[in-house]
């Protein structure tokens, strides 16, 4: 049986000794959530921040060959350089919760190379389902610079805690925080004892992608191609570099570990009826019509306490009116004209409930439809979304509960996926922090 696979980092890292303003200035969020307004804010803010390299200027595949020069350009002038030793890079991050409900809390995870394996190995397990368009995008980067900017985050298992000991091992590089007030500590584990400990409990578990899946698939498809010839030169070592993946390892047994819900705000449907969406879902869900003009909290915990009924959402249109929907215990799921061809695992989610027996079943928009955002938004602040809607923004807001880290594992173990935007793991974990490179001539170091 095949095994999760990780080895300490030797990346590129930022000087920081050469950095007027510390990491604060020169890391961004992952590529996919940065809007034009955010990439050009970044990019005026320092001129070696990370989004340079991420979401190069120009047009067509002429800004791969742009972000490769840039990253050139700054190792010859040591604003990035290579680590001396290899380390696992313990990484904190604390935080309100979105919406600014609730105390602060601290996520903590490390940065690892994690050995590429396809996902018919059972190692590297996925959750949701990926777009073509987005791979293109990363591979060309890939190819341009022979690097892995950006981190993954996977999910291992670990419920007694034995690596929080090792991971406690460590000299702290890094104390900054970013405009949106999340405070970062990064620091680096490199005693040999504690990065032994923590590579072989990594090994006892499969790893489950929290966020990043574009990312893993290009450079599972990026390391292929370099084994086929393509873009190599030079003999290839053992355990080359193009062999691993950079990744972010949090501990998906972890109680604090919070996951938050994605929420669905339905749009552009050619017609639509409150009345008729609560009708006909009466066939399969309890219906509760709640008082009118509640605000998103009362919504939320009204979700929330629902949800220990069984798989529920609440729907909200702009006349202020809402209803809980809570699927009743008398129905045959797996009878369900759509839901049926689901896993039973994959049955059991409030998002396949929503998906497969609201979305598709009782309003049409097909999974095509889904994935390609022709009816459907993906607001993760429920305020605001509540707030858009009732200003006239689209023609109902279903809010939901968060998908459990434990149901998402028994999905991705079950060998299914789930529909997109089923998990929300905020915050998002910061590109530029370290930089791996794809040299196949290189080996990865696996003792400190």
């Amino acid at each position: 049986m095949a095994v999760a696979q990780i080895a300490p980092l030797t990346p590129l890292r930022y000087d920081i000794a050469r950095l007027a303003g510390g990491l604060s200035r020169v890391v961004a969020p992952p590529y996919d959530v940065i809007s034009p307004t955010e990439r050009d804010a970044l990019a005026a803010g320092d001129p070696h921040n990370i989004v340079r390299l991420i979401l190069p200027e120009g047009t067509g595949d002429e800004k791969y060959a742009k972000a490769a020069a840039i990253l050139s350009e700054w190792q010859r002038e040591g604003v990035l350089v290579r680590d001396s030793q290899p380390a696992f890079y313990r990484y904190d991050q604390t935080f309100t919760p979105p919406g600014g409900d609730g105390p602060r809390l601290t996520r903590r995870g490390f940065l690892a190379l994690v050995r590429l394996s396809p996902f018919s190995e059972r190692v590297v397990l996925p959750h949701e389902r990926t777009l073509s368009g987005p791979k293109e995008d990363r591979l060309k980067l890939f190819r341009a610079t022979r690097t892995n900017l950006s981190p993954g985050f996977m999910l291992y298992s670990d419920p007694n805690g034995e690596l929080d000991a090792p991971l406690e091992v460590g000299r702290v590089i890094a104390d900054f925080s970013t405009a949106d007030g999340i405070e970062h500590v990064l620091a680096k584990v490199q005693e040999p004892d504690a990065v032994r400990a923590i590579a072989d409990g990594i090994s006892r578990s499969t790893l489950l992608i929290a966020d990043g899946h574009h990312r893993y698939e290009t450079a599972l498809r990026y390391s292929q191609e370099v084994a086929s010839g393509q873009g190599r030169s030079g003999a290839v070592a053992a355990h080359a570099e193009h062999l691993y993946f950079m990744a972010f390892l949090a501990n998906g047994d972890d109680p604090n570990l919070v996951v938050f819900p994605t929420h669905r705000h339905v749009h552009s449907l050619r017609a639509f009826s409150f009345d008729d969406l609560l009708s006909r879902a009466s066939e399969y869900f309890r219906i509760e019509e709640l008082a009118r003009a509640m605000d998103a909290r009362s919504l939320l915990d009204a979700v929330q306490r629902a949800g220990h009924v069984g798989p529920t959402v609440a729907a909200a249109v702009p006349d202020g009116r809402a209803a809980l929907l809570t699927l009743r215990a008398d129905v045959n799921v797996a009878g369900h004209p759509t839901l049926g061809a689901k896993s039973a695992a994959l049955r059991s989610t409030d998002v396949a409930i929503l998906h497969s027996g609201l979305l598709e079943h009782v309003l049409g928009i097909t999974p095509e439809a889904q994935a390609a955002k022709t009816n459907l938004w993906y607001p993760q602040d429920a305020r605001a979304a509540l707030d858009d809607l009732r200003a006239g923004k689209g023609q109902v807001l279903f809010l939901m509960n968060a998908t459990p880290v434990a149901q998402v594992r028994h999905v991705a173990e079950s060998g299914d996926v789930m529909p997109q935007k089923s998990t929300f793991f905020y915050p998002k974990i910061l590109t530029g922090l370290a930089v791996h490179t794809l040299d196949p001539t290189r080996s990865v170091a696996f003792s400190g």
